[in-house]
């Protein structure tokens, strides 16, 4: 049984942490890899009548295929990860040392002296493979505030925020990035801060960055996600604007000990690698399309079942070799192409999809995929087992190698077919020959130079 019901704010239940540490011992604990693939599932129900319904009922429920969520061990890894993340802030964060940070913060002393490291990173992947809803979905598996009331049978009063999700402003302000967590706040715990600080004009970036670290330290905030930060290299490139923003974000990290990780695109690495203190802080998970594998093929066969044309088309390996042709095996355009395909097999009258339909509905939906990607690691590559005590561990791959669970499907094969020869053909004979003479010694065999 979970230690807290699925929600968004909870009652403190505290275990056996360090007893000068609430938020500590507050913490949900960390579910394993098949609860939680089981739980981040998207499997809508198939319409029950979907035998009677016409054309144009069955085109009106195509948009089911959207809720399809498809569970994959990478999505773990990033769940371990911001799990991680948001404890190492806790871990090194008692009542007394966040009264300290407080007290620094508005006597602008700076809180670096009382603060350990926070842990920061970032989660970099192609567009389409579905980072910010996978993200989403690993937080939705804690609760958003944990409420305490009483500690060690002492009145104990405050709201601890596990986590903010904010988006990285598209002009690169501190101001309006400030005012993304304030609202992110405000819809957490239901309070008023962006409201009120708004209100005062005349108040200075400066000021309103303090304000949100006294906040952050205030309510205990676990973890500040950034999501979408590509956008400060495109206006990088624009207006040179950046620095200021990831100086906020950095002094933030330091000041108040809460955990910051970016999501966005491989476009951020050009920011990231651009100065020697971000490389550190921004090191995590680089994630490349599904490889015409195993898990790709596992991939297609939990979501072939949603086929709600007349007929349902089997899944043969030309059709999936073909669908991996047009998609790079990039998730978000596998799950476009098989929807449009449909669409354009019910308007064709044909009874189910063909090969036809889904390059049809490629054209249609003028999909054109990069064939090659910068460094990372494929989503197909992420593997996970049980050792002797129901652990759960990674499995690293030796020497380069793949790790596949099943035969490659993608692979055709090449060459000419094997012939059928003839029982007497001296080269089906050749192999029993030797072996009968090696048997009765009459075989000299000499080593090759």
């Amino acid at each position: 049984m979970r230690k807290y019901p699925a929600g968004q704010s909870v009652g403190a239940i505290y275990d056996n942490a360090p007893a000068d540490n609430p938020f500590l011992a507050a913490m949900p604990e960390m579910v394993g890899r098949g609860e939680f693939l089981s739980e981040v599932k998207g499997s809508p129900p198939i319409p029950h009548n979907i035998g009677t319904m016409t054309s144009e009922e069955r085109r009106q429920a195509l948009p089911i295929l959207s809720t399809v969520f498809i569970p994959m061990d990478y999505m773990y890894a990033i769940y371990d990860q911001l799990y991680r993340a948001i404890r190492t802030t806790y871990t090194a964060r008692t009542v007394i040392d966040g009264t300290r940070q407080t007290n620094a913060i508005v006597q602008g002393l700076g809180a670096a002296i009382f603060v350990a490291q926070a842990d920061t990173g970032s989660i970099l992947g192609v567009p389409g493979i579905g980072k910010t809803v996978t993200v989403q979905r690993c937080l939705n598996m804690l609760p958003q505030v944990i409420e305490h009331t009483e500690y060690q049978g002492h009145p104990f009063f405050c709201k601890q925020v596990l986590y903010l999700r904010v988006e990285c402003p598209s002009d690169c302000s501190i101001k309006t990035l400030a005012f993304n967590i304030l609202a992110a706040l405000d819809r957490a715990i239901g309070s008023d801060y962006l409201n009120r600080l708004t209100l005062m004009k005349s108040i200075s970036v400066s000021a309103i960055a303090t304000q949100v670290k006294i906040l952050c330290m205030t309510h205990h905030v676990g973890l500040i996600l950034v999501d979408e930060i590509q956008n400060a290299v495109l206006t990088a490139r624009k207006n040179r604007q950046v620095k200021p923003l990831i100086k906020f974000l950095v002094e933030l990290t330091n000041d108040t000990g809460t955990a910051t990780y970016f999501v966005g695109t491989p476009e951020a690495e050009e920011l990231f690698i651009s100065q020697e203190h971000l490389k550190r802080r921004t090191r995590g998970i680089r994630l490349l399309p599904l490889k015409p594998d195993g898990a790709y093929h596992s991939f297609l066969e939990q979501l072939w079942p949603y086929q709600l044309t007349p007929s349902s088309a089997p899944l043969t390996e030309k059709m999936a070799n073909k669908l991996y042709d047009h998609s790079a095996g990039i998730p978000a355009y596998i799950v476009k192409i098989f929807r449009e395909a449909q669409v354009q097999a019910l308007f064709n009258g044909e009874r189910c999809i063909t090969e036809k339909m889904v390059q049809r509905a490629v054209e249609i939906l003028a999909i054109k995929v990069p064939k090659t990607f910068a460094g990372g690691t494929h989503i197909s590559d992420f593997s996970f087992g049980e050792d002797g005590d129901g652990v759960t561990s990674v499995l690293p791959s030796t020497d380069g190698e793949e790790q596949l669970e099943q035969p490659r499907l993608y692979a055709n094969k090449r060459g000419r077919p094997v012939s059928v020869r003839d029982e007497r053909d001296l080269l089906n004979a050749n192999g029993p020959l030797q072996a009968h003479l090696r048997k009765y010694e009459l075989l000299e065999e000499w080593p090759l130079c």
